[in-house]
């Protein structure tokens, strides 16, 4: 009697060790590492003082006007992408300068027509840079 309750309870912890394993039923692989975009040589360019940036944007009121003006223009066309939207739009002593990426030549070719409308033929200075060229 002592030998089958003995070999009964080490069956029962035997068999309990078992039942308490888990076996994952699909192998899950970690996310794929992410990384950062590299803006290094833009960031320099930006650094080096001779390109414009939204903080060179003059505070006098014909130069604040002219950029509203394109800027509503730009964000009230339809047509332009949401990043064409957020381009940057600066003037400093009359001239415009327009920066950023746009989707495509068109996009590049409409945002600078409307920045003529406000600010003449000859005072753009057009830098968009069509996204993957």
């Amino acid at each position: 009697m002592n030998k089958l309750v003995l070999l009964f309870s080490l069956g029962l912890f035997v068999l309990g060790g078992y039942v308490g394993t888990v076996y994952p039923t699909e192998k899950t692989t970690p996310p794929p590492a992410q990384t950062a975009p590299d803006n290094t040589g833009r960031n320099v360019r930006d650094r080096g003082g001779a390109t414009m940036t939204p903080g060179d944007q003059s505070e006098s009121e014909a130069n604040r006007t002219v950029t509203q003006q394109i800027r509503k223009a730009v964000v009230a066309d339809k047509s332009l992408s949401t990043m064409a939207k957020n381009i940057k739009i600066i003037t400093a002593n009359g001239v415009v300068t327009l920066r950023g990426p746009v989707q495509n030549p068109h996009e590049k070719e409409v945002i600078a027509a409307k920045a003529q409308q406000f600010a003449g033929m000859n005072k753009i200075d057009n830098q968009l840079e069509v996204k993957g060229r």
